[in-house]
Order: structure tokens, then sequence, then C-alpha cells
């Protein structure tokens, strides 16, 4: 790998140029397959497009999505960091814990990285994160609910 190429092999180059929102969904996986093909046709009109990530599981998306770490995302989204020791020192947290959220984020591609002399700068290129939760009664299940019981 060169010094340029990105950490994570799916890291798009720095001079990309990203939509302006970034979705993250909790959408059946069905649902998500549609709505990334619509997403895809559109993008091939010239239409800008958010950028997506789906959680197929609500309780993963939380799990991921802690106060912290959307903390993290808010405080990248207003200024990038030099580095995860700036930001830890900017949310006033463990250095340990700041880089194990921001690997996690990445993981994601919530988080992205700038290489300048050696320390990696996280950032979120985006102007917008809109987080979506959508929760379905389960298949077969007829029980009433609480309200009309």
């Amino acid at each position: 790998m060169s010094k340029k190429s990105p950490d994570h092999a799916h890291e798009p180059p720095e001079d990309v140029e990203y939509p302006s929102t970034l979705r993250i969904t909790s959408k059946p996986f069905e649902d998500q397959k549609e709505s990334a093909l619509d997403r895809a046709e559109r993008w091939e009109q010239g239409e800008e497009v958010p950028h997506v990530v789906n959680f197929q599981d609500a309780s993963r998306l939380q799990r991921i999505l802690t106060p912290r770490r959307l903390e993290l995302v808010r405080s990248l989204m207003d200024a990038p960091a030099d580095s995860i020791r700036d930001l830890a020192d900017r949310l006033d947290r463990d250095i340990r814990q700041v880089h194990d959220d921001v690997q996690t984020l990445a993981e994601y591609r919530i988080v992205h990285f700038r290489e300048e002399g050696g320390a990696k700068q996280p950032y979120v290129p985006y102007d917008t994160v809109k987080i979506e939760v959508e929760l379905t009664k389960s298949l077969g299940d007829s029980s009433e609910s609480p309200a009309s019981a």
C-alpha cells in the first residue's frame, strides 16, 4: 500500500466530493434494497443523493450510535480534529476510548480520515446526519396493543 493509500480498503480518496447529507437508517433488507436501487438511478441522472448507512437491526444501530459517539460525530461536523488526541482533549475524554469510538464509526464510514504530518485527522464530511429508525410489527403478531386492550 502506498503512503497515500487509505488505511481502510473502502475509504474513498481525500478529494472525493461527499453529498451534504448522511442518512443512517434501520430498515429491513428488502426495503433498503429498493431504496438503494432508487438512489443509484437518481445518482446516474445527476441528482445529489444522500450517502446511506443501513442497519437491519435497530438494536445494533443503538449499540453503534451511543450518546458519546453522537457527541463525537457532532464535534467533528462542527470542526475536523488535528488528531485523535486533539479530539479527545476537545471532548474531555480518555484518548483510548475516543480512538475506539472513532475506529468503530470509521468502520461504518460515518467518520473519515485525512493524513497530514503522520497524524490521522478525523472528520465528518456531511452538513447533516439524519437518523431514521423504522419499527414494524412482527409478522404473525396479532396481539392487541396495550392502548386498545
